[in-house]
């Protein structure tokens, strides 16, 4: 097998870690930059995506460890945890109707089609949940697919910083409100700048999947 995803997967995103690491800029975020220089060197290299996510299949079996892995800074910031269970699970379910509502009347008002409506209803949550959702209130997968990268993208390169503007401060709020807007990629972020944030996040994440699976279907019938 041909090493040559996984070898131009970790030198770019080496690279960009240690650009960002200097300038501490939102547009130097590695994980936006890796994925636009991956998807331009195998465009204008004329590799395939297939080709590539087969030589880079290693990584993408780590994903499932990583998302584990999750528990360990859960486990340790159990008791704080505890404490805000009832803040927690009603910001999720407050965070998550809003996530479904927002995408559902934004798409509606820029005139998307129905399909398109149904495709961005579950944009909030991991690639998983949210393509299966999708399929079985009639969006279309791979649309849904796009936008849950696009979505996860967004909180991963802006959340901290958003926050900040805002002027939330306090860690449960951070953690619940990055890990419900955006899943995997948002909680990445968050968890290196502060783990009990990153262990809401994680949590929030994972509540929110529940939710959006159990609930969205309901939803969308009302709407």
């Amino acid at each position: 097998m041909n090493p040559y995803g996984i070898t131009l997967t970790l030198v770019v995103f080496y690279l960009f870690s240690e650009l960002h690491a200097r300038k501490k800029a939102f547009y130097t975020n590695p994980v936006l930059l890796s994925i636009a220089t991956i998807a331009a060197v195998l465009r204008l290299g004329g590799f395939s995506y297939d080709s590539y996510m087969e030589s880079a299949v290693f990584l993408k079996f780590l994903l499932g460890p990583a998302v584990v892995s999750l528990a360990v800074p859960v486990y340790k910031g159990r008791e704080t945890i505890k404490a805000y269970a009832r803040e927690i699970a009603l910001g999720t379910t407050v965070g998550g109707t809003v996530a479904i509502l927002s995408a559902f009347y934004v798409a509606k008002l820029l005139g998307g089609s129905e399909e398109v409506i149904l495709s961005m209803a579950p944009k909030s949550v991991t690639t998983a949940i949210a393509i299966g959702v999708s399929e079985k209130i009639g969006g279309i997968p791979v649309l849904t697919a796009v936008l849950v990268v696009l979505t996860g993208l967004l909180g991963n390169a802006f959340a901290p910083e958003l926050l900040n503007v805002i002027k939330v401060q306090d860690r449960i709020a951070r953690g619940l409100a990055t890990g419900v807007s955006s899943h995997g990629l948002g909680t990445a972020r968050i968890i290196t700048e502060d783990e009990l944030a990153g262990a809401v996040s994680g949590l929030a994440m994972a509540l929110n999947g529940v939710f959006t699976a159990l609930v969205l279907p309901y939803l969308i019938e009302i709407l």
